[in-house]
């Protein structure tokens, strides 16, 4: 059931400008507003109903109900994985392994949550344990950086504004995985949800399980222990 759903592209979102991410990152060390109000994006899609009747079929052992809600929910999965695994290489066997444990897990469902509320916090999970599994990269220095690299970095810090150029800006993000990438599992995946893609903390709460106070501490020390990497860059 699971090996039949198409390969499908993973979207990109709109990119931040780098010098909104590396102020967003590593200049502010407040907690983060908590949005509370704000409605959810992905967990509010109506385009991702699932229907109680295709769940009983799916939990019957019906194959094409199976393939539908996979079919349904594959786009939404795409996105909340590509936000947290950043090597494509990975990121289908990550959604695959989403959707055997929503498979698996399916007589657990219970609501009173939409289903896709159910599948997401799953794809998240499954993203941590996965960078958990993962080896620790180490933290970049400045001698790893190339010289496009480093010039862009300077370029940045230095700016007050203006154009950024997309070439820039890509080295920017490029760099950006990778220091996010040096810090422990629970920060990246906070860091990624609440200033990259700039979820409220009410949903970051929804999709993770931590309470509100553990992931503004998190993004706290995230965002310090990143202000510290990009200050080590900086050219003596």
């Amino acid at each position: 059931m699971i090996n039949t759903f198409p390969s499908q592209p993973f979207p990109d979102g709109p990119l931040r400008p780098a010098r909104e991410l590396l102020n967003s990152l590593a200049e502010s060390l407040m907690d983060s507003p908590a949005c509370d109000a704000a409605p959810p994006r992905e967990l509010a899609d109506p385009a991702v109903a699932i229907s109680a009747e295709l769940l009983q079929r799916a939990g019957a052992g019906d194959a094409r109900a199976g393939k539908e809600i996979v079919e349904a929910l594959h786009p939404m999965v795409s996105r909340l994985v590509k936000g947290q695994i950043r090597r494509h290489a990975d990121l289908e066997d990550v959604v695959q392994e989403v959707f055997l444990k929503v498979f698996a897990k399916l007589h657990q469902y219970r609501g009173p949550q939409p289903f896709s509320h159910w599948v997401s916090r799953i794809s998240v999970t499954t993203c941590y344990d996965w960078l958990r599994r993962q080896k620790a990269r180490p933290a970049v220095m400045a001698s790893d950086l190339s010289d496009p690299e480093r010039h862009a970095l300077e370029q940045t810090l230095a700016s007050e504004g203006g154009e950024v150029s997309t070439t820039r800006s890509d080295l920017m993000i490029g760099l950006l995985d990778r220091l996010i990438a040096s810090l422990k599992p629970q920060e990246q995946i906070v860091i990624r949800l609440l200033d990259l893609e700039e979820r409220p903390v009410a949903e970051v709460s929804t999709l993770t399980g931590w309470g509100h106070s553990k992931i503004k501490v998190t993004a706290f020390r995230a965002r310090k222990k990143l202000g510290t990497l990009l200050q080590s860059l900086e050219a003596p």
